[in-house]
């Protein structure tokens, strides 16, 4: 699933090519991708675009008439920039959006159709689509320390909640924890200050080198080659490979369709994660699936704590 960094750099390319050009129309070869009826897609055609925002992992095209499209890529989802008009595949090619400069296609692999789009009225509208985590790149470290500690969850489960953190994945998450030298099943309020502290550090640090990382690849062109498993991470999709800093090798622990990798050595005394009572864990804190994730209820952070 494209995450804040990818995100980023989506809305970036995105940002130097539709930004005042007219949105023609957006063709469906899928109507299950779009989840709303009311304002009708049709509203947004030949409308200029405004603005482009990232919430959480969704894109978000402000057009005339404070209308948004606002898409969820999911797993498979993923963006492409062509001349204008261009023909959609007949597979795997839910939707293109015909601008006056060229055409973003829309594509989605594999037969779990789990991308999104939503047409949204105004502010108050789009703001109800945000889970309501923090921005991780602008929060400092009082307000992260608090949202983190807000429940007791692993480390693993609370980077990747949308409702704590704006943006982060199962990817970026691993190699967050590889580069705090913490464990993922590590409990949140029992992290030590100092602890926190070097997540907080490795969170910004991670986000904002994967983020330079992928714009010099890109190199001002369209990004084309957004997945979760990129040269250079360290430790996210690298089981049974040497850590780049200790040349251990990578460990991973499996749940339902979830999978989180780490090193032993680096993060956890060199104590391999596979005993029952990590499954016992794992089967109370983390959901399922990460379409279950997505879509946990959204809570608010008020003095410190939770509430409905």
């Amino acid at each position: 699933m494209p995450e804040l960094p990818d995100v980023t750099i989506y809305i970036e390319a995105l940002e130097a090519r539709i930004l005042g050009q007219t949105l023609e129309r957006v063709r469906l070869a899928s109507p299950f991708l779009l989840r709303t009826i009311d304002p009708p897609l049709a509203a947004t055609h030949e409308k200029t675009v405004r603005r482009l925002h990232r919430i959480g992992k969704r894109i978000a095209i402000g057009v005339d008439g404070d209308l948004w499209l606002v898409l969820h890529l999911m797993i498979a989802g993923r963006l492409h920039w062509r001349e204008c008009h261009a023909k959609l595949a007949r597979k795997n090619a839910p939707a293109a959006f015909d601008f006056s400069n060229g055409t973003l296609v829309l594509t989605e692999a594999g037969s779990q159709k789990r991308a999104s789009l939503h047409v949204i009225a105004g502010e108050q509208g789009l703001q109800a689509l945000d889970a309501g985590g923090i921005d991780v790149l602008d929060a400092d470290l009082t307000s992260f320390s608090c949202t983190l500690t807000s429940a007791n969850h692993t480390l693993k489960r609370a980077l990747t909640d949308p409702r704590l953190f704006s943006g982060i994945g199962n990817a970026y998450s691993d190699e967050i924890l590889h580069r705090a030298r913490l464990s993922p099943v590590a409990l949140t309020q029992k992290l030590a200050p100092e602890q926190i502290a070097r997540l907080h550090d490795a969170v910004k640090n991670t986000l904002q080198d994967w983020i330079h990382r992928l714009r010099a690849g890109a190199a001002g062109g369209f990004p084309e080659k957004v997945t979760a498993f990129r040269e250079g991470m360290a430790v996210h999709g690298r089981y049974g490979q040497p850590c780049p800093d200790c040349s251990a090798k990578i460990q991973r622990i499996r749940y339902a369709s979830n999978e989180t990798n780490y090193c032993a050595r680096c993060q956890t005394g060199g104590r391999l994660l596979a005993d029952r009572a990590l499954s016992r864990l794992l089967h109370e804190d983390w959901p399922r699936t990460l379409d279950e994730l997505e879509t946990l209820p959204r809570r608010a952070i008020l003095k410190g704590s939770f509430e409905p």
